[in-house]
């Protein structure tokens, strides 16, 4: 690849001399400017290699010049070279200080003019490279980052998945329960990176079941007292699981599996938090979980129809959950009722990266069978 050298001055016959010069090794491809207002515009949208500047110019002086080019973006380490008959110590010191990288003599036959030249081209030939090799290492260095957050991804959702089996025979809960969340996060107005890692840790939420026997986690019938305090367990259970974990996915995990069967008012469990000391991801799949048990058979209950759930999360605002991802999850109702139906309901949930392959390869359109009995909601919500 040709060097790509700009050349600025305002005498043709300069800016003629040095273009011969600087290509005359076949080694570097030259643009010229007679104006350096019209380089300036040029360099915003090209890239080049090496920069000779006069200093005397009408409009903008070539210390000004090199001023304003070193604030374009990727200019900063271009070689920049001055050229000039007037090489006082104050104008050198002044164009040092703007950017300069070296001075080149006037006079066109100079010996030093070619030698400092050719020092210059293999400068920017030199930057270039060095450009060049950095790009690749942050490419590769972002691909190979890409990668370890996909298998923690993956890892935090199999996981998920192998849970969900114990408890429905179904990944499809885990599944909804993560698009319910992000659509809550989405339009509560998260930050973008938290609405995907909520969306991604959203199925942990009940990951502390794996730790309850089997009798009381799909018994078919009303739990006892005893049993209810038994599977309550699950959220502090989970919350150990998750704990302490470098993997910031895992660690909001932790915080979905502790706090997602909390209440605004305070009265949930296990630790009796209420409002703004529920952390939000919590608050958030706490009301994805409860409208997904209400309208989803499950070994107790037969599925609510999605307009009566939905009366109850209005009946239940400032009291279960926080008004705010009621009022969130009930202004998107359309593309609620599409994620009930099994659809994709948004552009970005048609493109999940990673949650849905692996969970609707495995689950395949299974629904649970178990016997079923009904109950009230709050039965429902409270597991």
């Amino acid at each position: 690849m040709l060097t790509q050298a700009l050349l600025v001055d305002d005498s043709r016959s300069v800016l003629n001399f040095l273009k011969r010069h600087i290509e005359a090794e076949g080694l570097v491809e030259a643009t010229a400017f007679l104006d350096p207002v019209e380089a300036l515009a040029c360099a915003r949208d090209r890239v080049f290699d090496l920069v000779l500047v006069d200093y005397e110019m009408p409009h903008m002086d070539g210390i000004s010049f090199i001023r304003t080019f070193r604030t374009l973006p990727g200019c900063a380490d271009i070689p920049i070279a001055m050229i000039t008959s007037r090489q006082t110590d104050d104008i050198k010191m002044e164009a040092l200080q703007a950017g300069a990288t070296d001075f080149l003599p006037k006079q066109p036959q100079s010996v030093e003019m070619t030698v400092r030249l050719r020092n210059l081209i293999q400068l920017g030939a030199a930057v270039r490279k060095l450009n060049d090799r950095a790009a690749h290492l942050a490419s590769e260095v972002a691909a190979a980052t890409r990668k370890l957050g996909e298998r923690e991804e993956e890892i935090i959702l199999r996981l998920a998945l192998a849970v969900e089996y114990r408890d429905n025979d179904t990944g499809e809960h885990t599944l909804r329960v993560a698009r319910y969340s992000r659509v809550i996060a989405e339009q509560l107005g998260l930050p973008p990176r938290l609405c995907r890692d909520i969306y991604l840790a959203a199925p942990l939420h009940d990951v502390g079941k794996v730790a309850i026997p089997d009798h009381i986690l799909l018994k078919p019938g009303r739990l006892t007292d005893e049993e209810m305090t038994v599977i309550r367990t699950h959220a502090t259970i989970g919350e150990k699981i998750l704990a302490d974990s470098n993997c910031e996915l895992i660690q909001l995990g932790a915080q979905i599996a502790a706090g997602h069967h909390e209440r605004w008012d305070g009265a949930g469990y296990p630790n009796g938090l209420k409002a703004d000391e529920i952390p939000v991801a919590a608050r958030v799949v706490a009301v994805a979980d409860v409208f997904d048990a209400l309208t989803t058979r499950r070994p107790y209950k037969e599925p609510m129809p999605l307009e009566v759930a939905r009366d109850y999360l209005v009946e239940n605002q400032g009291r279960q959950f926080d008004p705010a991802c009621v009022e969130a999850f009930l202004s998107r109702w359309e593309e609620v009722v599409e994620i009930a139906a099994g659809q994709p309901a948004t552009p970005s949930q048609r493109s999940e990266a990673v949650l849905s392959p692996f969970i609707q390869g495995a689950i395949q359109g299974e629904t649970g069978s178990r016997p079923n009995q009904d109950h009230t909601p709050e039965a429902a919500a409270a597991v």
